[in-house]
């Protein structure tokens, strides 16, 4: 009884934080971004372009593409990529997040339009902006949950290369910067973007005050399975540690590796497929240094 309260107690201020959450994500791009045409990567800074590209070209969206109906062409296919390619199980929340995100910005921009808060001021909109889309990405974090987006893509790309995560998040999201200098023609466009870029980054840093990286031990007679899973699905990075059972004395191999907070649910649930009876230990880790198996 105790057990079903607090977890509906939980659920409640999960999903609680996702709607602050959406509502700020939404505020930010709506109020202060995509009046100015700042483009802050992801999937709403392509949705901000295409919003602009397509004025007067609907005669039934003469002010263009909603952005919020745009965003969810684009994370519809990517979660379902997501799922396919990578096995991601972020439940529901992720599902809602994006859909709230959505229905927020188009909610906004029908009731307050393309009219910027403070005019003429592109700094104050691009600080302000990156600011309140950090806390909102922050509440969203708090809830456990993501809003799918370009991270999904960099995350398809980097398991089947060499490449980092986190170098290709830089890149997709730098390139879709650029896109909008190649259809604005405006060099203001990219240098405030980055900034917002940076401020939005900072100020998730900034509040993530529990560490989101997670040091992960796992014992389990299927070690090349887990590792093709470890490795070429959730592109990530491992170590093998030999050790020797003190009860029966027998030779094991352990994987050791870093997992971000939000991959541990998929990473313990696809863990469970493989063999039911892997025990899997975490606790809290920095990661300063290289990550394991570099």
């Amino acid at each position: 009884m105790y057990s079903a309260k607090a977890t509906i107690q939980r659920n409640v201020g999960d999903y609680s934080l996702i709607i602050v959450g959406a509502f700020l994500q939404a505020l930010s791009y709506v109020v202060f971004l995509a009046p100015y045409k700042i483009v802050p990567g992801g999937v709403y800074g392509i949705s901000i372009v295409i919003h602009y590209v397509t004025k007067d070209m609907f005669s039934f969206f003469p002010d263009g593409l909603p952005m919020g109906a745009t965003a969810l062409c684009f994370n519809v296919p990517l979660l379902i990529l997501a799922m396919k390619k990578l096995g991601l199980s972020s439940g529901p929340k992720t599902i809602v997040t994006f859909l709230l995100i959505s229905v927020f910005t188009d909610a906004l921009s029908f009731l307050l339009g393309d009219t910027p808060l403070v005019e003429n001021d592109r700094f104050i909109a691009c600080f302000y902006g990156g600011a309140i889309l950090g806390m909102g990405v922050t509440c969203v974090f708090r809830a456990k949950s993501t809003s799918a987006g370009t991270d999904v893509l960099a995350r398809v790309i980097a398991s089947n290369s060499n490449l980092k995560v986190s170098n290709m998040i830089i890149l997709l999201d730098s390139v879709i910067v650029l896109l909008g200098l190649l259809v604005f023609q405006d060099w203001a466009v990219p240098l405030y973007s980055w900034f917002t870029i940076f401020v939005y980054g900072k100020l998730v840093e900034m509040f993530q005050t529990e560490n989101p990286n997670r040091a992960v031990f796992i014992v389990s007679k299927e070690t090349e399975k887990i590792k093709d899973l470890i490795v070429n699905q959730m592109g990530m990075r491992g170590t093998f540690l030999h050790g020797r059972g003190m009860y029966e004395g027998k030779e094991k191999e352990i994987i050791f590796t870093i997992a971000e907070r939000k991959d541990l649910p998929q990473l313990k649930n696809e863990i469970s497929k493989i063999d039911s009876k892997a025990f899997v230990s975490t606790m809290h880790a920095s990661k300063d240094s290289p990550p394991p198996g570099i």
